[in-house]
């Protein structure tokens, strides 16, 4: 009698694939490879010291909750070590080693494992982290030094970030696109002075299909419209500040991102509007951190109203 293999029904989903949580940060890792890069040649080594130390802080602050707390150890998924790197983006490059890693502390601990740990936290662990820095060490948050050519190569001198002549005159003095781009010529943390560093890292990251451009090309297009609505420079707002850092590796986050197309779209204007609201009305020059956190927030009240009706379901 032939015999008849039995039939299992199981939950999805019922496609599997060899994606894993590990490979998708390796590959976020590889990513912000030529920004590590750009911040080592444009703030020399202190700035690779900087991130060393916020990766090193971040592995151990996660294998330390995890044994305190009698969980599964996880830092093999290579998440601290993508929160680390992206924190430390954020920081200026004499940033206090102590504040990055209290930093690292609120990232790891209190935003991420408190919650749940990985795809559980509320919102992007390094951008919680970078507005409690913010507002606890407002000086050492805002102290910047300007990478310029000079005779020797690349030279350091102190001074501020452009957003601020951005927002008043529409274009920083003595300063072209290209040097913009570069990250030459103005101020700001260490990952996000360079744009064509993050540029690159964001066309690998769309390449391998770890993102997709709905958040990050919505976020940009609504900069873009609304300061030329409001009469600014949307080429000079594109190119200062944590703008592309923020949209390329930080709204694009997987736990604290929409699920849905659509939702993303949302996602995507509401950091866009926010974004440009703080710059211009705003009492701080730069914005995208904090628009980033309040969508974060919104996030699963966008995803309930974008969600698609399950085939024969009623929505709720």
């Amino acid at each position: 009698m032939e015999q008849t293999k039995p039939l299992v029904v199981t939950p999805s989903p019922h496609f599997k694939d060899s994606v894993t949580t590990t490979s998708i940060m390796r590959d976020v890792i590889i990513a912000l490879v030529p920004a590590v890069i750009a911040s080592v040649v444009l703030f020399g080594a202190r700035a690779l010291l900087l991130e060393a130390v916020c990766v090193a802080a971040c592995i151990g602050f996660e294998a330390l909750f995890n044994v305190i707390t009698h969980r599964q150890q996880t830092i093999g998924d290579l998440s601290a070590v993508v929160t680390g790197i992206i924190l430390s983006f954020n920081l200026p490059p004499k940033m206090p080693l102590y504040m990055a890693v209290i930093g690292c502390f609120v990232a790891i601990v209190i935003a991420k494992q408190m919650f749940g740990g990985i795809g559980c936290n509320f919102a992007n662990p390094a951008i919680l982290a970078r507005v409690v820095l913010l507002v606890s060490f407002s000086q050492a948050m805002t102290s910047w030094e300007i990478p310029t050519m000079g005779a020797g190569g690349v030279e350091l001198v102190s001074g501020a970030t452009p957003l601020g002549s951005i927002v008043a005159s529409g274009m920083p003095e003595k300063l072209t696109y290209l040097q913009m781009f570069l990250g030459l010529g103005k101020g700001g943390c260490i990952g996000e002075v360079c744009g064509l560093a993050l540029v690159l890292g964001g066309a690998y990251l769309l390449i391998r299909k770890i993102i997709t451009p709905t958040i990050t090309f919505a976020f940009l297009g609504t900069v873009v419209i609304f300061t030329l609505l409001l009469g600014q420079n949307p080429l000079a707002h594109l190119l200062s500040g944590g703008l592309l850092l923020g949209a390329i590796f930080m709204a694009t986050d997987y736990s604290t991102s929409p699920a849905t197309e659509k939702g993303k779209l949302i996602y995507g204007i509401g950091c866009g509007v926010l974004t440009v609201v703080i710059r211009v009305f705003g009492s701080y020059p730069e914005g995208v951190s904090f628009a980033i956190l309040l969508m974060n927030i919104l996030t699963p009240h966008i995803d309930n109203l974008t969600r698609s009706k399950p085939f024969g379901g009623v929505k709720q």
